[in-house]
């Protein structure tokens, strides 16, 4: 199929610790529900409701992620692998916490091979703004072991086990699957994650509130702990820490690589103040995009869409190539986010 850069109706979904920052990302918010997410391109399983997006705009206008997929999945997935129920392999949000989140963990590869309906969700957060002295809270003390995590949880003492840490905007937080965590107050989050909705809630900052369910027997069975909760890529990489490369006029930033994702941040290069435009070929591989900051367009089989803050594209497989830019207006610089599922021929070859 001929496929053009794909954008998705936002999913937004209410959430008890939600508020209505993510009306200043574009988003459509009720000023009296509480929004905690916009799912921005999402392909969940039947048994999530409102898990599938559908195509805002163009000639796909009001078809479903999913059925694009099924109708030609090369032309949408490429070589990337489908996800575990076959539908595409990333899940991107952003996150709007006017309140903590819940500490919570999300399923061993172990407990995930042995439920039904219970997935890996490995995800990072690329942090886009942040009040003074804003947390997150990723990982417990090393010292706690199983016995300890089990008497704090049963206690209600979990936040003196948690390692919170101070972040500001553009560091990036990065959570596998099983290690314990919690966005904090004053946060907003672009997620990129595995597709999964598995979550296995610990502790709720004693909200008792009777709709959300602490999972405690399943966090026990999952959680790292110790020295298991290392991983091959940092837990948190600081926006002045990341490393960047330059050329011709554009800065791109490594914030993950692991074996799950990738994810990136263009921005045109330091001292740059004009729009940077580029050409990105698709190599026969899925692309997200999203616009953290100012405005991008993007042109792809004649096709092109321009993407003001907030907004998520699809660049299909085999769109083959696109010419992105970067705009500048108002002396607001673009940041665009681009996340990538794993390349079985980069596995191949390395």
């Amino acid at each position: 199929m001929h496929f053009p850069p794909l954008t998705f109706k936002p999913i937004l979904k209410p959430r008890a610790w939600g508020g209505d920052s993510l009306r200043d990302f574009g988003k459509a918010i009720d000023g009296d529900t509480p929004t905690g997410e916009s799912w921005e391109l999402a392909d969940l399983p039947d048994s999530i409701p409102d898990g599938r997006s559908v195509v805002s705009g163009g000639p796909f206008d009001g078809r479903t992620l999913r059925s694009l997929i099924e109708e030609d999945p090369t032309g949408i997935l490429g070589r990337a692998q489908p996800g575990p129920d076959g539908g595409f392999p990333l899940l991107i949000k952003i996150l709007d916490a006017r309140e903590n989140l819940s500490v919570q963990l999300h399923p061993s590869a172990a407990y995930a091979d042995t439920h039904e309906d219970a997935y890996l969700k490995t995800e990072a957060w690329l942090i886009l703004d942040a009040d003074p002295g804003a947390l997150v809270y990723a990982g417990i003390e090393e010292a706690v072991d199983h016995d300890r995590f089990r008497e704090a949880l049963a206690s209600g003492n979990v936040r003196e086990l948690l390692v919170a840490t101070e972040v500001t905007a553009g560091d990036c937080v990065f959570l596998e699957s099983g290690l314990c965590h919690a966005l904090g107050e004053g946060l907003v989050a672009a997620e990129v994650q595995t597709p999964s909705d598995t979550t296995f809630r610990v502790w709720d900052w004693n909200r008792n509130d009777p709709n959300r369910k602490l999972h405690v027997e399943e966090a026990l069975e999952c959680v790292r702990l110790g020295s298991g909760q290392a991983s091959k890529w940092p837990r948190i990489t600081r926006r002045s820490e990341a490393t960047s490369l330059a050329h011709d006029g554009l800065e791109v930033t490594t914030l993950v690589d692991c074996d799950r994702f990738r994810m990136e941040r263009f921005e045109p290069a330091a001292g740059r103040d004009d729009s940077t435009s580029f050409t990105f070929p698709t190599n026969g591989m899925p692309h997200v995009f999203m616009s953290c900051s100012g405005t991008a367009s993007l042109t792809a089989n004649g096709a092109s869409i321009q993407l003001p803050r907030g907004t998520t594209a699809l660049l299909p497989a085999a769109a083959g190539s696109a010419e992105i830019t970067l705009e500048v207006r108002d002396n607001q610089r673009c940041e665009l986010l681009h996340a990538i599922p794993p390349d079985p021929l980069a596995e191949t070859l390395a």
